[in-house]
């Protein structure tokens, strides 16, 4: 009878400690998780600012040949000063909809860009913003994907039932849409939508 309890004893440590060992693998990924998100948070950021700083400069060189309110160097350069505050003063993540606030300045941005005619830009500073919109789209992608992988390891039973996240906040998408350079002659912006999220 001794043995039986012996072995019991032997499966319950031997479960205790398979558990034990599975959640400090999965407290440590989620930990990495959470430093990848915040360092592509990190990374879109810098890429949404530069693509702002690009956005003044061609507001500023459009702006010579047509002016005035409702033009679209004065539009642009209202988005691109916009989304250049909220880089530097940070805006609320989420509101209560869901809808970040900075997505919406961004979007703004985008739309504005895809009015420019790009051809009455200099090749250096036409093959620049498009450099930095190229870099957001990427930027986007590297945070929308850490993301995506972070929320799937949180929603696993075992790290809801152990609250193995800890107080790391849950991390959100940054859906904003790509503008696509339009070709000369044209008036409508192309805007692809975001990429899913999963």
């Amino acid at each position: 009878m001794s043995w039986l309890l012996v072995l019991l004893l032997l499966v319950v440590v031997a479960v205790v400690v398979a558990v034990t060992v599975l959640c400090v693998a999965r407290s440590r990924r989620l930990d990495r998780l959470h430093r990848r998100t915040d360092a592509a948070r990190v990374g879109l950021e810098r890429s949404l600012a530069r693509r702002a700083d690009v956005a003044i400069r061609v507001a500023e060189v459009l702006g010579t040949s047509e002016a005035g309110p409702g033009s679209v160097p004065a539009a642009l350069g209202e988005a691109a000063r916009a989304a250049g505050a909220g880089t530097v003063r940070g805006l609320p993540r989420r509101s209560e909809d869901g809808i970040e606030a900075r997505e919406i300045v961004e979007n703004a941005l985008s739309r504005a860009l895809g009015g420019v005619d790009r051809s009455r830009l200099a090749p250096e500073l036409r093959s620049e913003l498009a450099d930095a919109e190229r870099l957001v789209v990427l930027a986007r992608r590297v945070h929308n994907d850490a993301v995506r992988d972070t929320l799937d390891l949180r929603s696993r039973r075992l790290v809801r039932w152990l609250r193995l996240h800890g107080t790391a906040p849950l991390p959100g998408y940054f859906e904003i849409a790509e503008s696509v350079a339009r070709p000369a002659g044209t008036v409508r912006p192309v805007v692809r939508p975001a990429d899913p999220v999963g």
